[in-house]
């Protein structure tokens, strides 16, 4: 006996799926699959056999699927699939297909996009079925068209309205009653000779679609996005109202214009250094991507207008906010919506006539309202706290500047404000570092037939005096001494420091019968009393004389060396001499009771002392050696030359542009005795004794 079949079993997922596949195939139903990105149509079977391409032909792009769509009902379907596309939604629509022996069927469709993660269209799926028998398949493409979120119009060859959908209704602004069988150009003016006549135009003449976004002005005053077809009537225009979309757009556009600008506007002012510069460039920098113009009033350290500048959008205007701005700058801050964006530090907007109804009578006044901006509005320059100048725009638009346009312009007026507070604060410690370097780095004495020249350069632009000094002065006995010094650092504080010993050096060597050795000894002894915690090299050199080496025109130098770089000697002859002692001493401030060296080699006349810091010779990965070599090559070079003249070329060759560490340098050089002081030399300055 034969065993009973035993039934197959299906789990819910697959019953579900065959079961929908089995209600597809009775309904008659066929589906499809459009990739958007690849631009591959896929149909099944059943549609393949609806559109009458079961025995081939198909090539599974879109373009095969509208040659079968019948041309009458072509606009409508197209507008259909296209508004889906757009917003990634849903179509449903009836429409005619003309098979090849020449019978029409109506197909009932419907579709859904579908988007990728960035919210751009990628896919498109659905299915349509065969509706031919129908009662109300005749009527479907009137009633697509009618229930289209899109608008839809139609005009003869002689640009008058044949038929309108609901939606062209309501963004037209005009019931269809009215507008069927008036001409375009009539009804809707302000398309004549712009971008709408030649769209339609060029479609009409061409045959080809159209498809362009532009702005219809009032009563409309919106942007649509178009499309045009050309028909055996006439033209089928299909059109989004895209305002909102464009004004998202333009937002996300100048909000990018509005970070470029700021960005800029900091990279431009990290360099200023003057008001002159910020009045001269920031203007510019803020027309027309911020406003249509603007003035930048910078004020002086007593809250004084001193400086103005402007810049306009428009070149015709220009000149008239230039004398604008310079006309009122005499009463500046007597205009209240300056006064009240000085005193309270932020932004003031009002409208172009109010304004000028607030401005004091006068001639800027009278400029201002043949300026006539709808909108201005009043930013102040803040830096560390106060109110150092004033940006003022003017802008031409109807509406008033948004609130993110006044949060830009307030961060570009901010960082004009740091920019100048820096720069006058750079200023000032510029100014305090001047007063500092004359007050320790005087000018050295001239004493007959010994001419003294001196070179400082800072290492950094902020400050002028750092820790390296030079000295020079006249003992009681006659003799000149030379000092050459380097204290541990670069800042104030080295500065400060350089300062103490410069002043305890003097005291000891002027108060003192003690040569160079003896003088840097007792120093070490005062840093270590007075507790001055720091680290610094030196050289302290005499150029003395006895009666007979007068006589003789040879003169002494005795020096000690306290860490230093060696004193050089270039002779006459032009041959240099580095003067490095055998045993190097202790720098100052490491400890006291040691002795220390004392050397003494003679001098004749028109040879020259050099002494300078170890930032004239040092260079990074380099030693001092290859320094001193440098040197020698180069004092021997410049050996002919005058003595400023010397240290010039001397600096230019071995510093130049690139210089990393304070310089200072102090050169000496001796003339005969039997001849007056040479004109080079200059003239003779030596304290007036008692």
């Amino acid at each position: 006996m034969d065993r009973p079949l035993e039934p197959m079993l299906l789990d819910q997922a697959e019953a579900d799926r065959l079961r929908g596949e089995l209600a597809i195939e009775a309904a008659g139903i066929g589906t499809f699959d459009w990739d958007l990105v690849t631009g591959e149509l896929s149909w099944d079977e059943r549609l393949l056999e609806v559109f009458g391409y079961a025995d081939g032909g198909f090539d599974r792009t879109i373009e095969a699927f509208l040659a079968r769509i019948h041309p009458e009902d072509l606009t409508a379907v197209s507008a259909a699939v296209r508004t889906a596309v757009d917003e990634c939604g849903d179509f449903a629509t009836v429409y005619r297909v003309r098979l090849p022996d020449g019978t029409t069927r109506w197909v009932s469709a419907r579709g859904r996009v579908l988007c990728d993660t960035d919210g751009r269209a990628a896919r498109v799926l659905g299915a349509a079925h065969d509706v031919s028998g129908h009662p109300a398949a005749g009527g479907g493409v009137a009633a697509v068209l009618e229930a289209m979120p899109a608008a839809f119009y139609s005009l003869d060859g002689d640009w008058r309205f044949t038929h309108l959908n609901a939606e062209a209704e309501r963004l037209l602004g005009r019931p269809r009653d009215q507008l069927l069988g008036e001409c375009l150009w009539d009804a809707f003016p302000a398309a004549v000779n712009s971008v709408f006549e030649a769209s339609y135009r060029r479609a009409v003449e061409t045959g080809r679609p159209v498809t362009f976004t532009a702005h219809y002005p009032e009563p409309l005053h919106g942007w649509y996005e178009l499309r045009a077809w050309p028909t055996a009537e006439g033209l089928s225009v299909y059109f989004l109202d895209v305002t909102e979309r464009h004004r998202a757009q333009e937002e996300v556009r100048r909000a990018a214009e509005r970070l470029a600008v700021v960005a800029q506007v900091g990279r431009e002012l990290a360099g200023t250094s003057v008001a002159q510069v910020l009045t001269g460039r920031l203007p510019g920098l803020v027309v027309p991507r911020l406003a249509d113009g603007c003035i930048v009033s910078v004020l002086d350290d007593h809250g004084s207008p001193a400086a103005v500048g402007s810049a306009a959008a428009d070149p015709g205007r220009g000149q008239l906010l230039a004398d604008y701005a310079r006309a009122r700058l005499a009463a500046l801050q007597s205009i209240a919506p300056v006064a009240d964006a000085l005193r309270t530090g932020e932004a003031v907007v009002l409208s172009g006539a109010e304004a000028v109804d607030l401005a004091p009578a006068g001639p800027a006044r009278a400029l201002l309202a043949r300026v006539a901006p709808r909108w201005m509005a009043w930013l102040p320059l803040r830096g560390r706290g106060q109110s150092l100048g004033l940006m003022t725009l003017l802008f031409d638009s109807p509406a008033p500047p948004s609130g993110a346009d006044v949060a830009a312009a307030r961060e570009v007026a901010d960082r004009a404000g740091l920019a100048l507070a820096t720069a006058r604060s750079h200023l000032r410690t510029r100014e305090l570092a001047e007063q500092l370097q004359r007050s320790l780095l005087t000018a050295p004495p001239q004493p007959d037939h010994c001419e003294i020249a001196v070179r400082y350069l800072p290492a950094t632009r902020a400050a002028a005096v750092g820790g390296d000094w030079y000295d020079a002065f006249l003992q009681r006995d006659g003799a000149t001494t030379l000092v050459i010094g380097d204290v541990v650092g670069h800042d104030s504080v080295a500065a400060a420091a350089m300062g103490q010993l410069r002043g305890l050096l003097r005291g000891i060597a002027t108060s003192t019968d003690a040569g160079p050795a003896g003088v840097l000894s007792r120093l070490d002894d005062s840093m270590a009393l007075l507790a001055v915690d720091t680290l610094a090299t030196a050289v302290v050199a005499r150029l003395e004389q006895s009666p007979g080496e007068l006589a003789r025109e040879v003169t002494r130098l005795r020096w000690s060396n306290a860490g230093h770089p060696p004193p050089v000697v270039v002779r006459a002859d032009g041959r240099v001499e580095v003067l490095a002692a055998l045993r190097a001493d202790l720098l100052l401030g490491v400890g006291t009771g040691g002795p220390r060296q004392e050397s003494v080699i003679p001098l004749a006349a028109g040879d020259t002392v050099l002494l300078h810091t170890d930032g004239l010779v040092e260079r990074r990965g380099d030693d001092l050696d290859r320094g001193l070599d440098r040197l020698r090559v180069a004092l021997a070079e410049l050996a002919g030359l005058p003595l400023t003249e010397m240290c010039d070329a001397l600096l230019d060759r071995l510093v130049g542009r690139v210089q990393t560490d304070d310089v200072a340098v102090l050169a000496v050089r001796l003339h005969p005795h039997d001849g007056p002081r040479p004109p080079e030399a200059g003239p003779g300055s030596v304290p007036a004794r008692s």
